[in-house]
């Protein structure tokens, strides 16, 4: 008897021991059973399965509400598949992660559950899909308008990205290095307000006042066509490496088309701005704001990081983009209309029938320069 009262001892603290050793903040993050997953998900039913990857598969469920037995809140929970490239470390560094981050632009985490050798993470149900729904294949958007984002959208929603980015390297006490930064990773909520996911390549730097730029020697990992070729080259991650990914996701946002894409339509390079352009947003976009975004873009891109901007100097030029893109609109819609809204109760014309702006004085020399370097490297 006191041999078995000895092994059942300790077994227990053993087990104790190991759950004390993934520490988290109760308060931030929710513990869920795998009979609470499974009930939420209708035993993992596939009509509720909204997204796959390499990482596992993604379904619609509601979990109940703690303290209210009658609600049920409607979230996205993620099952890691068992051969995903996500192990379990990687999973509780996710979960460890997100509980600290907070940010009206970034995913929010409601729990997790690690059971009988299954991984999942709950989060906030985002019901408007990813931005590469919109830009590349909208047939997949339930409900969507009869035409495609509006260039005053797209910027928006890029606005929202570099602030979570900038968040993500100089706002919190360990500067963090998402990694994967694509339009895949963009979700967005009801009102196209984007929500940066995917967090399971996302490294942990120093505590940001202790190093201005963040230098880790990681194993190369990432999506082709948005990875750093700095990074790439000499394996040490930064958070210019970040930076780098959102410029290519401004080439996609301006295109409509991923860098994949536009490379097969042009192995050679021959395809150049403006032709590459989404034929939607030609004339669209206010000559000062097209510039802008140019520059931007050119900027974010350059081979070497230490010559890239900051998230914060990105994000305040985009919102500076976003001005421009106003005033020019501001004056010429009157113009436009051919009365004041006074005068007139006609409903104004929509985006797509105003008057198109011209861009014979703009130069796309250096952004051409770019995208034949980009060819040769990536």
């Amino acid at each position: 008897m006191g041999r078995t009262a000895q092994s059942v001892s300790r077994f227990f603290s053993l087990r104790k021991k190991k759950q004390k050793d993934w520490a988290f903040p109760e308060e931030l993050c929710r513990r869920f059973t795998l009979s609470e997953i499974s009930a939420a998900t209708q035993c993992f039913d596939q009509t509720l399965c909204i997204g796959e990857s390499v990482f596992g598969t993604v379904y619609k469920g509601r979990i109940k509400v703690d303290g209210d037995a009658d609600r049920r809140d409607v979230v996205a929970i993620k099952r890691l598949s068992g051969d995903s490239i996500q192990g379990v470390c990687e999973f509780r560094a996710e979960v460890q992660l997100l509980c600290q981050l907070r940010h009206p632009n970034l995913i929010s985490l409601v729990g997790f559950c690690q059971e009988n050798g299954d991984c999942f993470i709950v989060y906030d149900y985002v019901p408007n899909g990813t931005l590469s729904d919109y830009l590349f294949d909208p047939s997949n958007i339930k409900n969507k308008d009869p035409f495609p984002l509006t260039w005053k959208q797209r910027l928006k929603i890029c606005i929202g990205v570099a602030r979570s980015i900038h968040y993500l390297h100089a706002g919190v006490k360990h500067a963090v290095i998402h990694r994967d930064i694509k339009c895949s990773i963009i979700l967005l909520d009801q009102n196209l307000v984007p929500k940066v996911s995917g967090f399971a390549l996302s490294k942990m730097g120093p505590p940001v006042l202790s190093n201005p730029l963040i230098k880790l020697n990681l194993p190369v990992s990432g999506t082709i066509g948005y990875l750093d070729p700095e990074y790439v080259s000499s394996g040490q991650l930064t958070e210019k490496s970040d930076v780098f990914s959102f410029g290519m996701v401004l080439f996609d946002v301006l295109c409509a088309k991923t860098y994949a894409k536009l490379l097969i339509e042009s192995p050679d390079g021959s395809v150049i701005f403006p032709d590459m352009i989404d034929p939607f947003l030609k004339g669209k976009v206010a000559p000062d704001c097209l510039k802008k975004i140019m520059n931007i873009a050119v900027r974010c891109l350059r081979l070497r990081g230490a010559e890239r901007p900051t998230m914060g100097e990105v994000q305040v030029e985009l919102e500076c983009a976003l001005e421009l893109q106003e005033r020019a609109d501001a004056v010429k819609h009157p113009k436009e209309l051919g009365t004041s809204a006074s005068t007139s109760l006609a409903p104004p014309l929509p985006a797509h029938d105003m008057e198109d702006y011209t861009y014979e004085n703009i130069s796309f020399s250096e952004i051409n320069e770019t995208f034949c370097i980009l060819v040769s490297f990536i």
